[in-house]
Parts: C-alpha cells; structure tokens; sequence
C-alpha cells in the first residue's frame, strides 16, 4: 500500500525537496507513482517547475502549503512532483500537451493526467481565489476530478487527441539540405523581429534568445552583411548595461519583464551565461570593446564565486529570484541605502546607476549603467563605490541556489569558457573550462559510453539525454581545438557513438530520450526546435560537421547531413532551428584552419592564437605537428610547416590555400570568406 505521506523527503533535487514539507502527499516522478494512479484509478496531477521560479514558489506557498487545499489533492489524486532540470523529457513532453490544447506554456506546468500517464487538461499557475477571469485551484481541482469520474468519454477523446499531436510533434519530416536560399530567408524572418533600439527581439518581456543571435552572427559571415553581428552587439550593449545584469556581482538574469532590460526576473540561469559569454567572445573578437571584457570576466567570476557546486569542480543551475519571501530583495536598494554605505561617493554612483529618490522598479532602485563611461579617474571611483555596495549586499540574505550538476548546461558553460580562454587571454579560465568537463566525464560517465543529466551530492539522479551527449561532445571539440589534446576529440567521438547506438532514430537524427529509458509514456521526443538553451539535435548536427571538417572522415559528414535532413520538410518551421541552420553552413561552409609547426614553436602559437581568436563560428582548428600527422581523407594532408618552421593552412571547400607564415594576414583571412 502506498505511503500516505509525503515522499519528496527521500529525493536529491533542491527544487523536489523544497516541496518536501507540504502537507500534499507528493510522489516524484516514476513507475511507482504511475503504478499507484493505476491501482487507485486515480487521475494524476503533475506539477513541474524548478528551484529558482518565482511563481512556482507563489503557487507553492499559495495552494501546495495550505492544509484545505491539500487535503483535497490527496484525496483526489495522486500528486506528482517534477524538477523540469533534472526531467526536461517529462517537461517537455507535458508542455507539448499543453501548447497542443492551445495554452501559452511556463511554469508552474500544472497537468492532469490519465493513471497511465496520458494528459487529458492542463495550465500552468492558478490563483487559490478566483482571480484575473481564471477559476481558483481548489475549484479547477474539484471539477477537473469531477469531469473524470462522470464523463469517461470526454475524457477518452482527449486523451487520444493529445496523444496524436505529441506524436505529430515528434514526427520526423525528412527532407532536403537546407540551401543558402532557406538560410537566407530565416535570417530575413529573425532580423524583422529584432528590435533596433533596445536590441534582443521585439516586445516584453524580452529574453537574450541566444541561439537565434548566435545564428544571425555565423550567417553574417557567410554572406558578407553586418546586420547580424550589429543585432549582436545591440544585444550585448543593451543587456550588459541594463537592468538585467548583476553590476555588483556579475551574471545575468533569464530575461526582463520591460522591453528597456531594466526590471530582470531575477533568478540566473547557468545556461544564459554559458551562451551570452560565448556571445561576448565572439563580439570581442569582432569589435574589442573594454566593456564586453569586463562582463566576460565579472561572469566567470560569478561562476567561480557563487556556482561551483559543492565538491564539484563543475557548474550550479541556478540562483533563485526570491530571498526573504521577496522577488529581487538581494538586489534592489533603496537611495538611503546607497548614500549610508557610499557617503560623498554617492551622487556619482546614483547619477550613473539610475539611483532616485523614488526608485526605478515598485520604490526600489535596479541598478542600471545610464551614463557612458567616463574618464579613467571617474571609472575607479564607480568601481570602488560598486566594490563597497558588493561588500554590503553580501550581508544579505542570499537567494537559494540549486547546486545540482546539469551535464548538457555545463556542456555549454565549458565550450563558453574555451572560447572566452583564447579571446580575452585568459588561460585560467580554459583550466576551470577542463576542470569541470573532467569532472563531468569521472562522475557522470556511464559504462555504455553515455554522459547521464543530473548528479548532486554524490549520486546521478538522471538518465542522459540528447542534449548532454550533444553538449558535452561539443564541449570536447572546443577543448580539442584551444589544447591539442588528443584525448578530447577521443572523448567527442565516444560520446557521438553513445548517442548513435542508444538515442539514434531511423531517420539519420537523434530522440531526445535513450532507447532503454523506462518511464517515458506515450512517445519518445525528437525534436530539432532551439529554446532558451540549443536543440540536442542541432548540437549533435554542428558536433558532426566539425568531426568532418577536424578529421576528413567522410562518415562524419553523412552523419551530420542525416541529421539535417531529417527536419527540413516542413520549411516553414526552419525559423525555430536556427542551430540546425548553424551547423548546415557549418558543414557545407567552414573555413578549416591547419597550423603546421612543432608544438611549442612561437610562430605556430602565434598562428593558434590569431585562429582561435577568429570572430566567425564556423572557423575550424586543427594542428598538424608533421606531414603524415593528418589521415590522408584530410585536405591538409601532406602540408609542411616550410622554411619559417610554422605555417597555416587555409582550406575551404576540401581545398587548402597557400600556405600563410603571417599571424596579422591570417587573422585578416579569417573575418571573411572568400
């Protein structure tokens, strides 16, 4: 029989056990959970959120720790708890219902489900009183179990119309290799809903969106326009001196609920970060710009400071939006606050971080940079002022952190950090970039050859998923290219075949889910579509692509193009995967950069240097220590270091260039393709 208690207690995921005291009799997600809504014929009622949602908490504290409410999900159903971090295929699956019933989709997800698991309604947030046209939970409870129990047949026909369209969106539709014809008109698509003032895209709230940004920057470079890293340096402007970023301590929020980047929801996402410091990298190495290296470095700072994960060498989730009960209390100051802390230094700080009287944000003050920078003089008296208010803010209650490891999230943070190594020269941070994906690959490595998702205290609480394999192997070759280390294009290719034998579809692409997984109901999830983090299957597309280009194994190449191909047969649904259309000009596209030189020779490190430190994505590197060092498949094979003891091949097209002994002409061959 079935505990009549609450058994989140005996769970590792922070977001799980900070439901762990509710009076709801809560069950984390699994076959026993499932078994019992069978047993009782009991619907299921599924909630989903995460450690640092604000509304997850509201609800929380609203409905799930009121005893009356409780009382009434216990004996009406079998309540299910889900960490969307450590589950985003049980996420992903219930939010593709939710979206299928015409709902906008967020969190908290609040499903109701058939005892085998097939939804049949859902929402996300509700009130405990009726409120803003939308019933009170206690009345969406009660009629919801009343619905089931009188009217099986309503019941029966949602639940086969749900399962059709979860299947439909999972359906493959293979067609062609995307042209320069459809890249060109999904860039024409996203550029039309940017917004030329503020930068990011159009409209509130405003997310940093960077898989779309990140497309429109590598598509500049294969057309020869600038619209798009100009949309990327808006972007970094904007967001890195607005509301959004933590100018004390460094990081940045998920996004904003203004279009101005001003008022932040303020929790901080490990996956926003990995992606907007690759941004800066990138933009740096276009532009150099002081200020993109300042939040390069304030961010990894953060991430030193306050997101290593307990004895972990590797990367927290998230930093919560809420202390003391309050959105953003950790944050916000108030004028008096500001002047009792900083004294006569205070009026420059307010003038320069919008600090009034009467605050910017509900009588609170966001810090937000208004002003340009001024002289060297005036900078260090701001910085001091900021370094004074850090001290104090640190005195604070501190939000909750989710110290759980994600491996698909650190997949990104590691690569973010190879990038920003080479670009702002800062070697430590490829050393904290090799520490955390060792980590990974000893704790979270399975026998099989697999990375699995979720480790915390010890344990693995989660089965891999696309997006780690995909992530981790393209962490791989990022570590592959700014090192030389074999070992880790050994590890990129384990990991690519780990995904091939369990998670590889009969299409040529990937299901999000492994072959062997045990509690995914309904259908396994294939899906190339980004969100705020890019699609596993265009991770695994842009991984295979750069195999190719790395190795010349023409295999590679069809792996990569099966992958493409796969979702290229709706056309009009190619604006949602703009890292699939990535790695298409990656694969068909890349500059392949062959630095031929002993190790160690200055003039082949120079060389290294001017190609990692290339702004385009798709520059590829490869080192060739001697003429038979590259597999004759390879364009470069047989090229000589020469005469000056180093040289650099530059190969486009499966042909290589004369060789090129001047690190300034190189780095002027790489901002361009001819």
């Amino acid at each position: 029989m079935p505990e009549p208690a609450n058994l989140l207690r005996h769970e590792i995921s922070p977001y799980l056990l900070q439901h762990a005291d509710n009076p709801v009799h809560w069950r984390p997600w699994g076959p026993a959970a499932l078994a019992e809504a069978q047993a009782s014929n009991r619907p299921i009622l599924l909630s989903v959120g995460y450690a640092a949602c604000h509304w997850c908490h509201v609800m929380a504290h609203e409905s799930f720790e009121d005893p009356e409410t409780a009382a009434l999900m216990n004996a009406l159903y079998v309540n299910i708890k889900v960490d969307r971090e450590e589950r985003p295929d049980i996420d992903h699956l219930y939010m593709s219902a939710l979206h299928a019933l015409g709902e906008q989709g967020g969190w908290p997800l609040t499903m109701f489900l058939a005892p085998d698991g097939a939804p049949f309604w859902g929402g996300t947030y509700f009130p405990p009183e009726p409120r803003w046209g939308r019933p009170s939970f206690r009345q969406v409870l009660q009629g919801v179990a009343d619905t089931y129990r009188a009217d099986d047949q309503r019941i029966a026909h949602n639940t086969a119309a749900l399962r059709r369209a979860l299947l439909a969106a999972s359906a493959a539709h293979p067609g062609g290799l995307p042209l320069p014809a459809d890249l060109d008109r999904v860039a024409a698509v996203l550029h039309r809903l940017t917004d030329p003032i503020h930068g990011g895209l159009r409209g509130a709230p405003k997310f940093p969106n960077p898989p779309i940004f990140r497309f429109l920057w590598q598509n500049d470079f294969r057309t020869g326009d600038d619209a798009g890293r100009a949309a990327v340096h808006l972007l970094l402007l904007r967001m890195s001196q607005g509301g959004i970023y933590d100018h004390l301590g460094g990081g940045y929020a998920r996004y904003a609920t203004d279009e101005v980047w001003l008022v932040p929801h303020f929790e901080k996402m490990l996956y926003d970060n990995a992606q907007l410091l690759e941004l800066l990298a990138f933009a740096h190495a276009d532009r150099p710009d002081p200020l993109y290296a300042e939040r390069a470095a304030e961010t990894v700072a953060w991430l030193i400071r306050d997101m290593t994960a307990g004895e972990a060498t590797a990367f927290a989730s998230s930093e919560d939006a809420d202390s003391e009960g309050e959105e953003g209390r950790f944050y916000v100051w108030s004028e008096a606050q500001i002047v009792s802390h900083l004294g006569l230094a205070a009026p420059p700080f307010m003038a320069a971080y919008d600090v009034t009287a009467n605050g910017n944000w509900e009588g609170h003050n966001i810090l937000r940079r208004i002003d340009p920078p001024g002289p060297e003089e005036h900078e260090e008296k701001v910085a001091r002022s900021r370094a004074i208010l850090f001290a104090a803010r640190a005195q604070r209650v501190r939000p909750g952190r989710d110290d759980k490891v994600l491996a698909d999230w650190n997949g990104l943070a590691i690569a973010a950090l190879a990038r920003a190594a080479a670009v702002f020269a800062r070697p430590d941070w490829l050393l904290l970039a090799s520490r955390a994906f060792d980590f990974i690959i000893a704790s979270m490595g399975a026998p099989d050859g697999r990375v699995q998702h979720t480790w915390r205290l010890g344990r693995v609480t989660a089965a891999g998923l696309i997006e780690d394999q995909a992530a981790m192997a393209r962490a791989a070759l990022a570590l592959f290219e700014a090192t030389g280390t074999v070992r880790y294009l050994s590890e990129a290719t384990n990991l690519v075949g780990a995904a091939a034998r369990l998670f590889g579809d009969e299409h040529g692409a990937f299901y999000q889910t492994a072959a062997d997984a045990q509690d995914v109901p309904l259908n396994r999830p294939r899906s190339a579509a980004d969100n705020a983090t890019p699609a596993g299957n265009g991770q695994m597309a842009e991984v295979l692509a750069r195999l190719f280009h790395l190795t010349g194994d023409e295999a590679y190449r069809s792996q990569a193009a099966g992958v493409l191909r796969a979702f290229t047969g709706v056309p009009d649904q190619l604006a949602a995967m703009p890292t699939l259309l990535a790695a298409a000009d990656l694969l068909e596209d890349a500059t392949n950069v062959v630095i031929a030189g002993a190790p160690g020779h200055p003039l082949a490190e120079a060389l290294i240097e001017m190609a990692l430190t290339a702004p385009d994505p798709a520059v590829v590197l490869l080192r060739s220590t001697s003429a038979e060092a590259l597999p004759p498949s390879h364009p470069a094979y047989g090229k000589l270091a020469g005469p000056a003891g180093a040289a650099a091949y530059v190969c486009r097209a499966g042909v290589c260039g004369l060789p090129v002994t001047e690190p300034g002409e190189l780095a002027a061959m790489l901002r361009r393709r001819a």
